[in-house]
C-alpha cells in the first residue's frame, strides 16, 4: 500500500455531486489503412501498459470516517473491459458532435471502487480520423505526468515496435477497517510533531528568502512583507506581492456549477504565435495569456458585462524537478494573476500580462510550493471534506464572489511527431475541470507545430462556448493586425460543425479514407441543409406569424365561394 499525499487527496476532496476531480485528454489520430481497428489496438496496448504503469491498476481505499488520508491498493479484481470502451458518432461526425460526446463523458463522476481511469475510442469523425478520450483522476496524475504517460502510450515513428511486453502482476486485498483505524490513530498521534517541524521549516524558508539571520530581524521583515501584500500589483512598490485578498469581479460563469458540462476546441499554428512573440517582445506564455485575456474581454463586452476591474486568473504551475522518485503523484502549485481586461490595445495587453505574471510569481518566492504541499499532508480529511460539502450544499458561490474568475493553464507537450500502432497523432486537446465559483477553464496544450485550445465550462453558465473559443483565434488575428507582423502560416479554418454555421467538412487525413467512406462529405453537408430549412420558420417574428395566418385564412373559405357560383345558374 501507498498513502496518497495531501495534494493528491485534495483532488478527491474537491468532488461533490456537481464537481469532479478528473482531467482528460482528447487525442485525434489518422487512420493508416482501411482495415485499421483502433479499438483492438488501444485495448491491446493498454492491457500491456497496466503491468508497467502503477496508476492504471491501483484503486483508492478510504480510511473509515475520513480520519486519515486514503491509500492506493492494486486492484485484485481488475477488469480491462470496464476501462476501455468503444463508441461512435452519428453522421456527419462533426467537431461539435465530438465535443458534445466528450462533455457528456467528462460530466460523470468516476467509480472509486476501481482504478481511476477510463479510455474511450471514438469513431465516426467526418474526415475518417478517430479519437481517443482518456479520462484520469487528478489524484493519480498531474499535467506533467500526463505528458509522460502520453509518450509511453505512443511511438516515435509509424513503423516502431512497441518496446513493452505483457507483464504479469498480482493485485492485493485491501486492509480491514480495524487495520486502517490502527494506522490512522498512529498517524494522528505523530501529526502534531510533524506539523511543528513544518512550521519551523516555513520560518526558515521565510528567513532565507529575506536574507534574515536573527529572530527579531525576521519579525521586522515579516511585518514589512505583510504590508506589501496587495490584491493586485502595486505601482509604487517594486517589492509588492500580488495576493488574492479581495473577491474577484463577478462574471457570468462565477457561480455554482451543475453536473453538466460544455466543451469547445480550436487550434492555432505554433509558428504564428512565435511570430507574435518576436513582434511583441514577450514570451510565448505572455502571448497565450494575452490571447485568453483579449478573448474574455471581447466576450464580456458583447454581453455588456465587462467589469471595471481586471479579471483574475489562477495559473497552475508545475514544481517538478525531474528528480522525483515517484512520477505518478501531483507536483503542482498555482499562482494568481490579474488579467488586463480593461486594456483595449492588444499589444499593450501582452506587456501587461508579462508584468502581471512576473508579479504573481513572487507568491512562490515567499514560501516554496514544496513546503505548502507538505502542509496539506497534515490537514484532516474529514474537516476539509466537510467544508467543501458545506460550500456546495449552501451554494455559497452564488452569494460570495470567488477570489479568482478563471483557470488558465499552458501545458508544454512533445515537439516531435508521435504515432500509435502506425496511426499518426494529429492533435492532443486538453479537457480540464471546473468547480463551484469558477465555471470556466481554459487549457492550452502544445504538440509538434500546433497549439490546441480546450475550453470547458458549465453547460448553463456559458451556452455559447464555441463562440468564446472562436474569439481566441480571432484575437490572434487582432495581434497580427496590431503588430504588423506577417503570418508564418495561413490561419486554420474552423472545423466542420453540425450546428449549421456554414463550415464545410475538411479533407480526409488519409487517401484510403475516401474509399472507406465515399459519401462521408456529402453526408456531412446534407444534414445541415435540412436542419437550416427546418429552423427557418422559427426565426419569424410574432407579427410575421400573424400575417401568415391571415393569408392562410381565405384558403379555408374556398368551399363557400363555389356554392355562390352555383346559385348564378
Amino acid at each position: 500500500m501507498k498513502q496518497l499525499t495531501g495534494m493528491d487527496v485534495s483532488f478527491l476532496l474537491m468532488e461533490t455531486a456537481n464537481t469532479y476531480g478528473h482531467v482528460n485528454g482528447l487525442s485525434i489520430y489518422e487512420r493508416p489503412s482501411p482495415d485499421f481497428d483502433p479499438f483492438t489496438e488501444v485495448r491491446k496496448r493498454l492491457g500491456i501498459m497496466v503491468g508497467h504503469l502503477e496508476p492504471l491498476r491501483r484503486k483508492v481505499v478510504e480510511v473509515p470516517f475520513e480520519l486519515d488520508r486514503p491509500y492506493w491498493v492494486e486492484d485484485a479484481d481488475f477488469d480491462l473491459d470496464f476501462h476501455v470502451r468503444h463508441i461512435g458518432l452519428a453522421p456527419p461526425g462533426a467537431a461539435d458532435q465530438l465535443a458534445e460526446q466528450v462533455a457528456r463523458i467528462v460530466g460523470r463522476r468516476m467509480d472509486r471502487s476501481r482504478p481511476l481511469w477510463e479510455a474511450y475510442v471514438i469513431e465516426g469523425l467526418a474526415d475518417g480520423r478517430w479519437a481517443l478520450l482518456q479520462k484520469t483522476h487528478h489524484a493519480t496524475i498531474d499535467g506533467a505526468s500526463g505528458v509522460i504517460m502520453l509518450k509511453m502510450f505512443t511511438d516515435d515513428s509509424p513503423d516502431a515496435i512497441y518496446p513493452l511486453e505483457h507483464r504479469e502482476w498480482v493485485g492485493e486485498q485491501p486492509p480491514s477497517r480495524a487495520e486502517m483505524l490502527q494506522v490512522a490513530a498512529r498517524n494522528l498521534a505523530i501529526n502534531p510533531v510533524k506539523g511543528m517541524r513544518l512550521s519551523l521549516s516555513v520560518l526558515r524558508d521565510l528567513a532565507d528568502s529575506m536574507g534574515v539571520t536573527s529572530v527579531s530581524g525576521l519579525a521586522t521583515q515579516v511585518r514589512k512583507t505583510l504590508g506589501s501584500l496587495t490584491a493586485g500589483p502595486s505601482s509604487d512598490s517594486s517589492s509588492s506581492v500580488s495576493f488574492p485578498l479581495t473577491p474577484a469581479p463577478p462574471t457570468p460563469w462565477n457561480k455554482s456549477v451543475t453536473p453538466h458540462r460544455r466543451f469547445a476546441m480550436r487550434s492555432a499554428d505554433l509558428s504564428n504565435l512565435k511570430r507574435l512573440k518576436d513582434a511583441t517582445g514577450g514570451t510565448l506564455n505572455d502571448v497565450v495569456m494575452a490571447i485568453c485575456t483579449g478573448a474574455l474581454r471581447q466576450y464580456l463586452i458583447e454581453k455588456d458585462q465587462l467589469p471595471e476591474g481586471p479579471l483574475r486568473a489562477m495559473v497552475p504551475v508545475s514544481i517538478r524537478t525531474g528528480q522525483e522518485e515517484d512520477p505518478w503523484t501531483n507536483r503542482v502549485s498555482a499562482i494568481v494573476a490579474d488579467l488586463p481586461t480593461g486594456c483595449a490595445d492588444p499589444v499593450e495587453r501582452v506587456a501587461l500580462c508579462r508584468d502581471a505574471m512576473s508579479a504573481a510569481k513572487g507568491q512562490l518566492d515567499l514560501v516554496p510550493a514544496d513546503t505548502l504541499g507538505h502542509a496539506a499532508d497534515y490537514t484532516s480529511p474529514v474537516v476539509a471534506a466537510s467544508a467543501i460539502r458545506l460550500v456546495s450544499r449552501l451554494k455559497l458561490a452564488d452569494r460570495v464572489n470567488s477570489p479568482v474568475n478563471v483557470v488558465i493553464s499552458n501545458v508544454p507537450g512533445p515537439r516531435e511527431a508521435l504515432y500509435f500502432a502506425g496511426a499518426k497523432l494529429d492533435a492532443y486537446i486538453p479537457v480540464s475541470t471546473i468547480s463551484d465559483g469558477v465555471g470556466l477553464n481554459i487549457t492550452v496544450h502544445s504538440y509538434e507545430d500546433r497549439l490546441d485550445f480546450g475550453l470547458i465550462s458549465d453547460r448553463e453558465l456559458i451556452p455559447d462556448l464555441w463562440h468564446l473559443v472562436d474569439l481566441h483565434i480571432d484575437e490572434i488575428a487582432r495581434l497580427f493586425e496590431a503588430t504588423g507582423a506577417e503570418w508564418a502560416v495561413e490561419p486554420s479554418p474552423k472545423l466542420m460543425r453540425n450546428g449549421g454555421d456554414g463550415v464545410e467538412a475538411v479533407p480526409a487525413s488519409s487517401g484510403v479514407v475516401n474509399e472507406m467512406f465515399p459519401d462521408r462529405t456529402a453526408a456531412a453537408v446534407q444534414p445541415r441543409k435540412r436542419t437550416a430549412a427546418k429552423k427557418a420558420p422559427v426565426k419569424k417574428t410574432a407579427a410575421a406569424r400573424k400575417a401568415a395566418a391571415k393569408k392562410a385564412t381565405p384558403k379555408k373559405k374556398a368551399a363557400p365561394k363555389k356554392k355562390a357560383a352555383a346559385k348564378k345558374k
